[in-house]
């Protein structure tokens, strides 16, 4: 019986000394994501401190539970063998070490293995991930001290098990909580079907396409579509390949999210023959957001120049944008990404980062950029704080240049790109981190544009289309979205004043593929471009 008692209080102590180490942790993120907003400026009311952090309890520390667990069930079931084996010695060193390698051995291996580089923001810097390896640190030294207060000498040995149990239980209800969440959301999807499904018809015409990005249509019908490992793919106007890699095309990083992104024909292309590509160059270590002019031949591209890199350089292979289009002055918009790991720089204009630049076809700065006069400016950035711009169109009838991009968990914008105009990442968005945590306690913040359109879950935008053909009337003058998440493309119309959006419907569903370019062909049909290794390219014309 007291063996039993004694089993049932180790266990006890266990999860006490667990759930501290969570909720500080939870508590110590806060913290670190609010100071990082207040570094840029943005005022953090105590109401909305205590808010935020009790959110980040609800939202954030359930997930962050699992993840501590896994690490404080093995390094504390070490530690006490060890203490046994050096005599009953060190048991709050062995506890507190073994918790701070248990977590930086978690968050090693979820940054190594999960797509996002940096799964908790707080860790991206050194004092973040001091402080959270720190939380650890006091869970496992009161693990220590509760112990010691079980003064037989002869300790159960059923700790090891008693800790797995808990841990396993606590990753199974996690785990059990997140599947209900996904199954209520996609159950959420399920009862929506395309209202125009049955009025068109979609066939293939290439396949076989390695992640493709981008489709430009050449005036005599052949298509240029980009493959993300770094081809130009030539293909007659029925999809046939006629160069299945055309040669000059500039080296790549090619790495997760990176590679060669978009395609563009200049506006005199019948002229000059020239066209530009948009890709991710650099390594691992070092890397950014290119573009670079060239000269289309028989068989390949002639006079490559690079024309803009991004500046500063950055790690990871996440978020680079890379959408391109022309403006009525014929000046050139090019999109760029936050990289993922470094949000704030999208608010900090001497960084390129997170931004929208215009240049002039030259790459050159167009002497009326709203920054051009400002010394401590990046003098090509046209709007700023942006996460992750995949979709880009210029309205010509109505001179407006739209733009989408990806928020995190939630927070996907559609926004209408003004000037000079600062469209709010990472101080307000309505997304959360993909841990629950809040990137922002604001929806909105003075000094920032609302977007014309949010969706709240993700359908992850990629690609867009302004549809002005005839083949499909009803639909003239709405955007085409593709949605990665959702695997469809969603029909979306402006507002007069485009000051809203609404979201019509969903289209092409059917083709469960996720969707990454939707161009408008020259005789009015739908392009789709679907992303995997086996990426197809589709048409759609009326039924």
């Amino acid at each position: 019986m007291i063996r039993q008692h004694r089993w049932a209080l180790t266990g006890i102590y266990f999860v006490i000394a667990l759930l501290v180490g969570v909720v500080l942790g939870s508590v110590v993120q806060t913290q670190f994501n609010l100071a990082a907003l207040q570094a840029l400026g943005v005022e953090i009311p105590p109401g909305t401190r205590i808010a935020t952090t009790l959110h980040d309890l609800a939202s954030f520390a359930p997930l962050y539970a699992v993840l501590f667990s896994v690490g404080f069930v093995v390094s504390q079931t070490v530690a006490v063998a060890l203490s046994r084996w050096l005599g009953g010695r060190f048991l709050a060193l062995l506890c507190t070490g073994g918790a701070v390698v248990g977590l930086w051995a978690t968050l090693w291996l979820v940054d190594t293995l999960a797509p996002p580089p940096t799964l908790i923001a707080a860790t991206r810097g050194v004092a973040g991930f001091i402080a959270m390896l720190a939380t650890a640190g006091v869970a496992g030294w009161l693990f220590a001290r509760l112990r010691k207060r079980m003064a037989n000498a002869n300790r159960p040995r059923g700790f090891s098990g008693m800790a797995l149990v808990l841990g396993v239980g606590s990753l199974a209800a996690a785990l059990g909580t997140g599947q209900q969440a996904q199954a209520q959301q996609a159950q959420a999807q399920e009862g929506e079907e395309s209202q125009a499904e049955g009025a068109y018809q979609i066939e293939t015409l290439a396949e076989g396409l390695e992640h493709p990005w981008s489709l430009a249509f050449l005036p005599d019908g052949r298509m240029l579509v980009t493959e993300r490992p770094g081809r130009l793919r030539l293909l007659s106007a029925e999809g046939d390949t006629l160069e299945a890699s055309l040669s000059g095309v500039p080296e790549v990083f090619d790495s997760g999210q990176a590679g060669l992104f978009g395609v563009l024909l200049s506006p005199r292309f019948e002229d000059d023959q020239q066209l530009y590509l948009s890709y991710a160059c650099g390594n691992e270590l070092a890397n950014r957001t290119c573009l670079a002019s060239a000269t289309l031949e028989d068989n390949g591209l002639a006079d490559v120049s690079e024309i803009f890199r991004a500046q500063p350089a950055k790690q990871g292979a996440a978020h680079f944008g890379g959408r391109l289009a022309w403006l009525a002055d014929d000046t050139l918009i090019l999109t760029l990404g936050d990289g993922f790991d470094y949000r704030e720089q999208a608010q900090q204009l001497e960084s390129h980062i997170g931004s929208i630049v215009r240049l002039n076809s030259d790459g050159s700065v167009p002497a009326d950029n709203p920054f051009v006069e400002h010394d401590d400016a990046q003098p090509e950035i046209f709007s700023y704080g942006h996460r992750n711009v995949q979709g880009l169109v210029f309205d010509a009838d109505n001179n407006r240049l739209i733009a989408h991009e990806h928020g995190p968990r939630g927070g996907d914008e559609i926004n209408i790109i003004e000037a000079g105009a600062n469209y709010g990442w990472p101080i307000a968005t309505g997304g959360l981190d993909y841990t629950g945590a809040r990137v922002t306690p604001f929806e909105d913040y003075p000094g920032t544009e609302p977007p014309a359109l949010e969706w709240t879950p993700s359908i992850a935008p990629s690609g867009m289309a302004l549809y002005s053909g005839d083949l499909f009337p009803e639909w003239q003058g709405d955007l085409l979205v593709g949605a990665l998440v959702n695997k469809e493309v969603r029909r979306v119309r402006l507002s007069d004043d485009a000051a809203n959006a609404e979201d019509v419907e969903g289209l092409f569903g059917e083709l469960e593929a996720r969707i990454r370019d939707v161009r408008q062909g020259p005789e009015g049909a739908i392009y789709l471009l679907t992303d995997s290794p086996q990426g197809r390219l589709l048409r759609v014309t009326p039924q």
